[in-house]
């Protein structure tokens, strides 16, 4: 299906941006990028056997995807910038994949 993968990257790339102008108009640049570097996240995907497969869910299953390392992200927003932000991309993340889990 077409629309789950639009989904999927409109949510990766151009909404990070829409929360970048609004929550951080004055230093929107720096946010986006920071936000766009959270998909890093995913370097766990190469530990995996194999390293995509469109029918797994990535929740629960990557480890940077557990909800041990999710706990990990909240703790990020009650720290200063530039850690909340990165709190917010990988939570944002991780919002996005569950969303694609849902739409399997």
């Amino acid at each position: 299906m077409v629309f789950p993968t639009i989904l999927h990257y409109f949510l990766h790339f151009v909404f990070p941006l829409g929360i970048a102008w609004v929550f951080y108009r004055t230093t929107w640049k720096k946010t986006y990028l920071i936000l766009l570097a959270t998909m890093l996240v995913d370097v766990d995907h190469l530990f995996a056997s194999p390293i995509f497969d469109p029918d797994r869910c990535s929740i629960g299953f990557h480890y940077l995807h557990t909800s041990y390392a999710i706990v990990g992200y909240v703790a990020l927003l009650l720290f200063k910038n530039p850690y909340r932000i990165i709190g917010i991309g990988l939570l944002f993340h991780i919002l996005t994949d569950y969303i694609d889990c849902q739409l399997m």
